[in-house]
C-alpha cells in the first residue's frame, strides 16, 4: 500500500502540473501568428524570466517539489488507507498536515484561482504573454520534482525537507 500511495501521489501532481501545461500552451503559442508591439515583447520577456524564478525555482524548486516528495516519501514509509486514496492531496499538504502547512496550501491554491479567472478576461496578446510565463514555470516544476525524485532514489539523505505531518517536527534545509 506504501508503494501504491508513493506513485499515486507523484503521478497525480505530476498529471495535474502537465495538464495545466498542455491546457495553457495553446494560448502562449497563439503568439507566435501576431504581431508584438516593443512594449509587449519587453512583457512577453519579463513574464517568461520573472515566472520561471519565482514560480519555477522560488515556488516549485525551493518549496513545493522537494515538499511533494518527500511527502509522497512518508506515504511509503506510512501507509495509510486514506492518505494512500488521497495520495495527491496528500502530497500537496492539504490533508494530514500541519495547521499551518494546510493554510498555505490552501491560501496558495485560493490565491491561484483567483489568478487565473482575472488572466482568463485579458484578450490576446496579453494572455498569451501571461500564459506564456506561467507554462514555463510550471515546467520548471514538474523538472523539480523529477529532480528531487533522483535525489531521494540516489541520495536520499540530502532531501532534509519536513513532510510537515502532525506530530512531526518541521525543521528543514528551506530558505
Amino acid at each position: 500500500m506504501g508503494l501504491l500511495g508513493f506513485c499515486w501521489g507523484l503521478s497525480g501532481v505530476l498529471a495535474m502540473l502537465i495538464l495545466a501545461i498542455y491546457r495553457l500552451a495553446p494560448m502562449a503559442f497563439e503568439l507566435n501568428g501576431l504581431t508584438l508591439s516593443l512594449l509587449q515583447w519587453v512583457t512577453l520577456v519579463f513574464s517568461v524570466i520573472y515566472m520561471a524564478y519565482a514560480e519555477g525555482y522560488k515556488g516549485f524548486h525551493k518549496g513545493f517539489a522537494p515538499r511533494v516528495v518527500v511527502r509522497a516519501n512518508y506515504l511509503l514509509e506510512h501507509p495509510r488507507l486514506g492518505t494512500t486514496i488521497l495520495a495527491p492531496l496528500f502530497c500537496m499538504g492539504f490533508i494530514y498536515a500541519t495547521r499551518k502547512r494546510k493554510i498555505v496550501s490552501a491560501s496558495l491554491t485560493l490565491m491561484i484561482i483567483t489568478l487565473v479567472v482575472f488572466v482568463r478576461m485579458l484578450a490576446q496578446p496579453w494572455r498569451g504573454i501571461v500564459d506564456a510565463g506561467v507554462v514555463v514555470g510550471l515546467f520548471l516544476g514538474v523538472c523539480s520534482i523529477i529532480f528531487y525524485l533522483i535525489q531521494l532514489l540516489l541520495k536520499p539523505e540530502l532531501l532534509t525537507f519536513s513532510p510537515e505531518v502532525p506530530g512531526m517536527p518541521s525543521t528543514s534545509s528551506e530558505p
